[in-house]
């Protein structure tokens, strides 16, 4: 079997990557790197004539090739490889007619718990209550909440006070636990929004809410300051969604950094790096929450990961798809009941695009308000 051609596809927010091969058997897969979409097709533009005549089997050869073909690495080209990776993983699936996940081990579970990957931000308590009530009632059991204070400076210096800043975000847990009850696993997401001493004070008495995870309670630049930060609350610490290869990872757990790991499937080297950080961490009593603020690609490579690993932690899954929003995007969506996701069992990924994705859900780049350039060289403002 060989690759014939690459054709990238832009639906909503998303850049998807379909590969052909000679034995008409087609793979999907999606790029991670959603502020810089345009750069990342232009990467995979570059890798495409390289990837002509290869055999799609050969995925760690391919990822190796392209990952070690030219002196410049970064988000661009590390989600330009992860949308190939994926591509690559499902041809192999469909051509051997099993999901991915038997690929990689075999199931270790038959479903996959997740957790509402909102992006609420209010200060109005009683709104917050009655939104994760909501989420409650839709059959979840966990959710993130944002901890990471006001999403625009105040300019007049009150949202720079340390314990007011601090207690605010302590009485936004407290009330949605009191209203939630004790059932109900909270993913703080501080989204690298706090100083050191206020992440270590949050932390500190945030933990009479058992929260399941504080993530990024700092910048994840310097793994020492987020050691620190580990080190002094007991709150366990996730990280690892802004990374980009499996050394970031290994860092971290030598510095005993985090209990969670965040490999983003779409953005740091695809499904074949995404199961050696898992392995990674499995041998450092280290668990996988899966980073997944994409579309039904990513969720699918995502589960079928999941499906495969022994450590896993939860499954991260985006409010953008939350009650049906993307069902159509796909010839047959993914499907959640009471608190988890079904695990696909189609060959492959599980997943495929609708043949009017682009029209129903027309390409919108997130976090620009410059244009969109389309791989055919087409340009799209808004």
């Amino acid at each position: 079997m060989k690759i014939t051609d690459v054709k990238l596809r832009f639906a909503k927010h998303y850049l998807f990557v379909e590969i052909y091969t000679d034995a008409g058997i087609k793979g999907l897969g999606e790029a991670g790197n959603w502020g810089f979409l345009s750069s990342t097709a232009d990467a995979i533009r570059k890798f495409t004539p390289y990837l002509i005549g290869k055999d799609p089997f050969n995925i760690e050869d391919i990822g190796q090739n392209l990952y070690r073909a030219v002196y410049f690495r970064g988000s661009v080209i590390m989600s330009a490889i992860s949308a190939i990776d994926i591509a690559c993983w499902d041809i192999k699936g469909k051509a051997l007619g099993v999901p991915v996940y038997q690929l990689l081990g075999g199931k270790t579970r038959n479903k996959v718990r997740c957790y509402a990957s909102v992006m609420k931000h209010s200060t109005d308590l009683n709104v917050l209550i009655d939104e994760y009530k909501k989420l409650q009632d839709q059959g979840f059991n966990a959710a993130k909440i944002f901890v990471n204070g006001p999403q625009k400076s105040a300019n007049n210096g009150f949202d720079e006070f340390f314990s007011g800043r601090v207690e605010d975000e302590l009485e936004k847990v407290r009330v949605i636990r009191e209203a939630l009850g004790a059932h109900f696993d909270f993913i703080l997401e501080n989204h690298r929004g706090m100083t050191v001493p206020e992440a270590i004070a949050f932390g500190t008495e945030v933990s009479r809410y058992r929260p399941m995870v504080l993530e990024d309670p700092v910048t994840p630049d310097n793994v020492d300051t987020m050691a620190l930060v580990a080190s002094k609350i007991s709150v366990p610490v996730a990280t690892g969604e802004r990374f980009i290869n499996i050394k970031e990872y290994e860092q971290v757990i030598r510095r005993n950094a985090a209990q969670y790991l965040r490999p983003d499937v779409c953005a740091m080297g695809g499904i074949t790096a995404a199961k050696k950080v898992a392995a990674i961490a499995e041998a450092s009593d280290v668990l996988i929450i899966p980073h997944n603020p994409l579309g039904p690609v990513s969720t699918a490579a995502c589960l079928q990961i999941c499906a495969s690993i022994p450590n896993l932690g939860i499954q991260e899954l985006p409010g953008f798809c939350l009650n049906g929003a993307e069902d159509r995007m796909v010839k047959e969506p993914l499907r959640f009941k009471d608190g988890f996701m079904e695990i696909p069992e189609a060959p492959g990924i599980g997943v495929e695009l609708a043949d009017d994705a682009e029209e129903l859900y027309p390409a919108k780049e997130r976090g620009s308000n410059t244009a969109f350039r389309y791989f055919d060289g087409s340009v799209k403002d808004w």
